[in-house]
């Protein structure tokens, strides 16, 4: 190394800007690539790069709908190669999903083999599939050799891709979008492509329709998995409108009799981009849990078409009710959002109504319109001037051919030569090399410069340059490169008859070119033309054309309670000490014997019924719901009640019982602080429970008694008692709450409520039942310390 390097004194370059500029403006770079070429599509053929790229790939290729397949690796092997510089794994997905025909609702791709399902199930790996085009991809294909759109370099510069597709149909509301950028998404459902040829030919005859107009043409979208449409109009409008909202897809359904009065409900069709295997998942898992009670059982009956059977527990129950419940309860009804955020103009992103979209397509239709015409009528300028030449050798046709035969540089001889009739009168055939006379006699070739001819203009697409010749001279060098290049054949008297009738064609259809290019009626009247032609070719009668899916409003549906739907038995609950928990049927004695795990025993014991919910109160502080109609059975030993709620295995039970609406409930801390709840207040409605007590460090709840009387009464560990107000708690649905006792050391025993006429009340060590009604020795304010515990209080200190 050298002095420089090694010299530790010397300082590092300073760098060239500052970090954070640095990263913000490569993040920006990304953020804009990630917008522009991957996540969102483009308006005018509603396809991203990648699907653009697969498509151009599959043209190049020639699989072309009528012929052969390929094997798909060799499809995303020229993409990756070719086009699109990223994962094969990447492309071959979204090959594979152009090809599924519950997810698109036009496939652009015609997958052999196994191309995935709606059961979620993945493609085949890429060698054992195939793939062609389809004719709809081919409609989005068409004119591409006929420069209607623009091209560019392709990552590497050694091929060209199309900017964008030519797209004989709105693409982008056809089949839909969805995809996430940065800072921004996309999600677009797919329509009926005959219900958006409709609204295209109205926005060319009217303009300035509106967006709620164009709905009479397009009432909603067409999802490939039909399913109904229960949005009401005035929303679907909305969303139309503004470009964001969203739609309420359920699947269909109908009842099959089984006779004898039993029944079942077959769905047939289920909504969009839902899963039919993880469906029946979540719907077994309701079974199984009993969220909807009045169903027994499904099964899956499905084969090449869709058909989910879903048995009531019940003939008496109402169909409606219960699908009522399995729409609210499961992906059998769904929202789909509406974000139509698209490239306009390929460059900048922006959220559209259905005009916008619409109208964005149209112009881009007349801009390709215009270009294919410039095209043709370049390739009709380059033909007429071929037939010319053509007919102009016919009439000098032995001069022709003597300058072909003994010429040096005939082309140049051709192009030189004064072809005008009086000049030619004068010429005689050559019947040998001697006599013949070359138009370049005594002319230096080298010397003579062609001219470009200033009323011809290039081709379109740069194919051909303008012809050229010499100045004063007839023939061009097209010209005359094409009679260079004619057969003997051709020299037939026949075939000048043919040039004039093609010359006289390519006139006619020269002037209506140019017509066409100069009125902008008759560009939009053949736009609506080709719209109607694609509307036939893909409209309702085409398979697959027809509307799938359906509109129609969604009845109110009553909110039933739960325990309406469930038959009222008389049960017994059973919860161990360990916390097992089980539901004897009927109501048995409650001193009876039963059984318990080695080292259990019982610790609450009551009558219930199947429509009853309890309400568990945990040391943690939390409330925890059960159905008393999901307790498992008393055959066993039961559950343990940890796996039905998430009571923390720190947290033990502190009261287990029969909720009823409207009674309030005294709650406390084994540190003495405690309030009143109202009880429809701690209802959980999740496993988790619901946090009323708080508690913290070694504190932990202790009492939960339900409210009764206009006193309280609490207990410490220390045996003193004290009788205070019931007005003096407050009322709250969550808190630490207020305390009800002071202690010197340790804390609160027990609490409960009574009504001061009738005295407080305990059990004696006899087993005996004490009431006290003379309470002036231990009564005081909320927070005293109290007195001494009555002779005769129970050792546990506990009131019950």
């Amino acid at each position: 190394m050298d002095d420089l390097t090694d010299d530790p004194s010397s300082q590092p370059a300073e760098t060239a800007e500052p970090l954070r500029r640095a990263i913000g403006e490569r993040y920006l770079q990304y953020a804009l690539s990630t917008i522009m070429h991957r996540a969102l599509p483009d308006a005018r053929d509603g396809l991203k790069p990648v699907h653009r790229r697969i498509l151009y790939a599959m043209r190049e290729l020639r699989l072309v709908a009528s012929g052969g397949f390929r094997k798909s690796a060799k499809i995303s092997g020229d993409v990756m190669g070719n086009y699109h510089p990223h994962g094969d794994a990447a492309i071959y997905d979204a090959m594979a999903r152009l090809a599924q025909d519950f997810n698109m609702r036009y496939p652009l791709v015609d997958g052999q083999g196994n191309f995935g399902n709606i059961d979620g199930d993945n493609p085949a790996a890429s060698r054992y599939t195939e793939a062609r085009l389809t004719v709809v991809a081919e409609a989005l294909l068409e004119g591409l050799n006929e420069d209607a759109v623009d091209f560019r370099d392709n990552y590497d510069g050694t091929l060209r891709e199309p900017v964008l597709l030519p797209a004989s149909f709105p693409n982008l509301l056809a089949n839909g979008a969805s995809g996430i950028a940065v800072g921004m998404a996309t999600n677009i459902p797919p329509h009926n492509l005959a219900e958006l040829c409709d609204a295209c030919l109205h926005l060319i005859r009217t303009p300035d329709a509106r967006d709620d107009t164009l709905l009479n043409y397009i009432p909603g979208p067409d999802f490939p998995t039909g399913g109904v449409l229960v949005e009401p109009p005035e929303n679907i409008a909305q969303a139309y409108r503004t470009g964001r909202g969203a739609f309420r897809l359920r699947a269909r359904w109908q009842i099959e009799d089984l006779g004898r009065g039993q029944w079942q409900i077959v769905v047939t069709e289920i909504p969009f981009q839902v899963q039919k295997s993880k469906l029946i998942e979540k719907i077994a898992e309701l079974i199984q849990t009993r969220k909807v009670p009045i169903l027994a059982d499904i099964r899956d009956e499905s084969a090449d078409d869709i058909r989910m059977v879903l048995e009531p527990r019940s003939r008496n129950v109402d169909p409606e009710v219960l699908m009522g419940m399995m729409f609210r309860n499961s992906d059998l009804e769904i929202r789909f959002s509406l974000n139509m955020n698209v490239l306009i103009d390929g460059v900048v992103p922006k959220v559209c109504s259905l005009k916008e979209v619409l109208r964005a397509f149209l112009d881009h239709r007349r801009d390709v319109l215009q270009r294919r015409a410039r095209h043709r009528l370049a390739k009709i300028d380059h033909r007429l001037e071929v037939l010319e030449g053509f007919i102009l050798a016919f009439l000098n046709l032995d001069r022709v051919i003597d300058i072909i035969r003994y010429d040096d540089d005939p082309k140049a001889a051709l192009m030189f030569e004064n072809w005008s009739r009086e000049h030619q009168a004068t010429m005689p055939r050559a019947t040998s090399e001697v006599d013949y006379r070359s138009p370049l006699a005594g002319v230096d070739p080298s010397a003579l410069e062609a001219l470009a001819d200033p009323e011809a203009a290039p081709e379109a697409g740069g194919e051909r340059a303008a012809p050229r010749r010499f100045p004063d001279r007839e023939l061009s060098d097209v010209q005359a490169e094409a009679i260079l290049n004619m057969r003997l054949r051709s020299l037939r008297r026949l075939e000048e008859l043919e040039l004039r009738r093609e010359l006289d064609a390519l006139m006619e259809e020269r002037a209506g070119l140019e017509d066409l290019l100069e009125d902008e009626g008759l560009q939009w009247a053949r736009i609506s033309d080709q719209l109607k032609e694609t509307r036939k070719q893909f409209g309702r009668d085409w398979p697959g054309g027809a509307r799938r899916t359906t509109l129609s409003e969604a009845a109110e549906a009553e909110e039933v309670p739960l325990e309406a739907m469930i038959d009222r038995e008389p049960i017994t609950v059973v919860c161990s000490q360990m916390g097992w928990i089980r539901a004897l049927s009927g109501h048995v004695d409650l001193n009876r014997e039963l059984k318990f795990k080695d080292g259990d025993g019982p610790r609450f014991i009551f009558h219930a019924e199947t429509t009853d919910r309890l309400l568990v109160f945990g040391t943690n502080g939390r409330f925890y719901t059960l159905q008393a109609s999901t307790l498992p059975g008393g055959r066993g030993m039961g559950e343990p009640l940890r796996l039905m709620v998430d009571l923390p295995n720190e947290s033990g039970i502190v009261d287990l019982f029969i909720h009823r609406p409207g009674r309030k409930l005294l709650v406390a801390s084994s540190a003495g602080d405690g309030f009143i709840v109202p009880e429809d207040e701690v209802v959980a409605q999740t496993r988790a429970g619901k946090q009323v007590l708080n508690v913290k460090g070694e504190v932990r709840a202790r009492v939960c008694h339900p409210v009764s009387g206009d006193s309280v009464a609490v207990v410490g560990e220390n045996r003193k008692v004290l009788v205070f107000g019931l007005d003096e708690l407050p009322e709250m649905g969550r808190g630490k709450g207020v305390r009800l006792q002071k202690y010197k050391d340790g804390g609160l025993s027990d609490a409960t409520t009574f009504s001061r006429a009738e005295g407080l009340s305990w059990h004696d060590p006899a087993g005996r039942t004490r009431t006290e009604t003379d309470l002036a020795e231990w009564t005081g304010k909320r927070a005293s310390a109290g007195r001494m515990a009555p002779r005769g209080f129970p050792r546990d200190n506990r009131f019950t």
